[in-house]
């Protein structure tokens, strides 16, 4: 049976060809595009999403939302400039970059506590860890692009949020899982090229 919610072929290269347009205006200095508005009406609902961009194999920014206030196509150009320039881990892109950077998106379920962490399945979920004031999250693609066990993910995703590994089975920690629809360019920026659901 077909996922509603699920994005069509269509949809992907719609909101992956709107990331890059909105990179590539950036860099000439012009408004970021909008898709028209018969097909931004598709999109729907507000829906967590993340924007990753990649040169070759090496993560180059990320910079996502669980809470945005509005649809995929108002967000996503946002997010993938957010990405590029405003991830604290790296530089801001150079303009030089864009052409050799793949685009990624993962669109988010709605968070669900976690009850067991036996149920939590590597490679399906992501995590949200929030304690002491503190919160980190991990995409679910994380885990299988580094290896992760179930027990290492747990620890990474406290680690993401300063907490030590012990704080994930902490009374007063809570716990949330949710899952991704992943789809990206082809390297080059052209195309989707998988889905990493």
């Amino acid at each position: 049976m077909t996922d509603p919610t699920r994005l069509s072929d269509t949809a992907r290269r719609d909101l992956l060809a709107l990331a890059r347009g909105a990179l590539e205006a950036h860099f000439r200095g012009d408004p970021a595009p909008r898709l028209a508005s018969d097909k931004a009406e598709t999109f729907g609902e507000a829906r967590g999403l993340f924007v990753t961009l990649r040169i070759g194999e090496e993560l180059r920014g990320c910079i996502g939302t669980l809470a945005p206030d509005g649809n995929l196509a108002g967000s996503i150009p946002r997010y993938a400039r957010a990405a590029a320039l405003e991830d604290p881990r790296f530089p801001p892109l150079d303009p030089s970059e864009l052409p050799g950077c793949t685009i990624e998106i993962s669109v988010l379920s709605a968070p669900r506590p976690v009850e067991d962490l036996e149920q939590i399945e590597v490679g399906r979920d992501g995590l949200i860890i929030e304690a002491g004031g503190r919160r980190g999250l991990l995409l679910p693609q994380v885990a299988v692009e580094w290896g992760f066990d179930r027990e290492r993910f747990l620890a990474e995703v406290a680690r993401k949020a300063g907490l030590p590994p012990e704080a994930v089975r902490s009374p007063g920690t809570a716990l949330w899982s949710f899952q991704a629809e992943v789809f990206s360019e082809d390297p080059g920026g052209t195309g989707d090229r998988r889905d990493g659901e």
